[in-house]
């Protein structure tokens, strides 16, 4: 439903309330909270050219950006060095953590307490400011994603005194947080039309104001689906862009089926860390996973995989640390990027950088000390990635053993071969007849590489990538 309409249809609902209250002053001055309507509406002029390079999803790269860690300035200019040494990992989605005011009232200094959707956190410059980073990152063909809050706001934001009534309240008619422990936000209530109408401006603002390219949902469990749908809806019908939505949150709250393309991969990490690694059990249970996660999914849905995340690195650890080393951590990347997913990348991981990138209290800001050998080898894995059909959308079968993670990607003559050994110790894999043994050439130097044994043996953490072409 376009904006305009959803309005006149709220105006004409709000009629005979409105009357009631000409017929009876008296009874207003006993109501409470009554439901208001968010101001009239206009999208704002459109900020310079819609970038035209937004990849599908199934292509996407993406890099996530912690601006309170990325540089000792904090600001987004200080991105703007960094961004050619970004764009020659093969990242083509660049993705900013929140970009907002953050409240004071009650505050814990972290940006997902937002206190203003339409401006910019002086912290980190002005819309000016953030206009150039955006211009920056499109003139190197990679899209921008803002990091969304929408499902609570800081206990500050204009709204809690001009639409008390868009606000969740506990049975004391008291506004209450979202989760106990939050105590710096407090919940927005989404079955309220006008709240939903709001946030839906708000998004709308920053396509045309700043030329960004979609967002990133933080918590999006929280939200409604009704809320997603008319949100979704009401940005794809901005022909003039194209857009990326990305969801953080569980397979239950069916976000592909309301209109996201991407959806955050929390089971990964947990399958990945503790089960295979922490407790040995069998790498199978990579395929009953992919099978929960695509089930009822558009082919051009994906789960977005990764080793580290601001939350991850600030309370869990680096990748070096989460997964036995940076072997370890490497060879599940390779699982993140090739087996059916895609790949993100957090500030700071590609140079190994090993210590923890907090995005609260503290600034403690990346070193970037070259790390020239691992650049180089998310270089390989992502320009492979980039140059593969089969890999970024082929059909996925796997040979997995209960050590080894092994999988072919096929899309027409292509076909790729993964072998990961997931254990910190030398695995014997036995090749499956199925699976052909000659033919094979390196993927990352298209080299020919000798006919496959029946069995092979991986050491500590290896990975081998094959490609095979039919006709050649």
């Amino acid at each position: 439903m376009k904006i305009p309409v959803l309005l006149a249809l709220l105006i004409t609902l709000a009629l005979p309330g409105v009357v009631a209250a000409q017929k009876a002053p008296a009874a207003r001055s006993r109501a409470v909270a009554r439901p208001t309507r968010p101001p009239a509406y206009r999208d704002p002029a459109q900020y310079g050219q819609p970038f035209t390079a937004v990849p599908d999803a199934p292509d996407a790269v993406i890099y996530q950006i912690n601006m309170r860690g990325f540089s000792p300035e904090g600001t987004f200019r200080a991105i703007l060095p960094r961004l050619d040494s970004i764009r020659a990992l093969g990242v083509n989605v660049v993705y900013l953590m929140p970009i907002f005011p953050i409240g004071q009232l009650r505050a814990v200094d972290s940006p997902f307490a937002v206190r203003d959707y339409t401006s910019v956190n002086p912290e980190f410059g002005d819309l000016n400011d953030l206009r150039q980073l955006v211009d920056a990152i499109h003139a190197r063909r990679m899209a921008v994603l803002l990091d969304w809050v929408g499902n609570h706001t800081s206990w500050d934001h204009a709204w809690i005194t001009e639409h008390p009534d868009w606000y969740v309240r506990d049975a004391q008619g008291q506004m209450r947080n979202p989760i106990p422990e939050w105590k710096d936000i407090v919940q927005l209530d989404f079955q309220n039309p006008q709240l939903r109408t709001a946030m839906t401006q708000a998004l709308r603002y920053w396509v045309f104001q700043a030329n960004i390219d979609g967002f990133r949902f933080d918590y999006a469990d929280g939200p409604t689906y009704e809320f997603f749908t008319e949100a979704i809806g009401s940005l794809k019908s901005i022909k003039s862009h194209k857009l990326l939505m990305l969801a953080e949150g569980s397979k239950e709250k069916h976000f592909f089926k309301a209109g996201f393309q991407l959806d955050y991969d929390f089971p990964f990490i947990q399958v990945m860390r503790h089960d295979i690694l922490e407790h040995g059990r069998s790498v199978q249970v990579l395929d009953s996973l992919n099978a929960v996660e695509y089930r009822d999914a558009p082919p051009e849905a994906r789960m977005v995989r990764y080793t580290s995340n601001h939350d991850l690195n600030a309370w869990d650890g680096t990748p070096q640390e989460m997964f036995g080393g940076e072997r370890g951590a490497m060879a599940a990347f390779v699982v993140a990027a090739y087996m059916k997913a895609v790949p993100m990348v957090y500030n700071g991981q590609e140079v190994g950088y090993a210590q923890r990138v907090p995005f609260m209290g503290a600034r403690r800001p990346i070193v970037w000390t070259p790390n020239p050998a691992l650049t180089a080898e998310y270089k390989r894995l992502l320009g492979l990635r980039n140059r593969s059909r089969a890999l970024r959308r082929g059909q996925l079968s796997s040979f997995s053993s209960a050590d080894v993670c092994a999988f072919t990607k096929t899309l027409g003559a292509e076909k790729v071969l993964t072998l990961v050994n997931l254990r910190d110790r030398p695995v014997a894999y036995a090749l499956p007849a199925g699976l052909s043994r000659a033919g094979w050439v390196e993927a990352f130097a298209g080299t020919a590489a000798a006919d496959l044994p029946a069995t092979l043996t991986l050491q500590p953490f290896q990975y081998l990538v094959l490609r095979h072409e039919s006709g050649r």
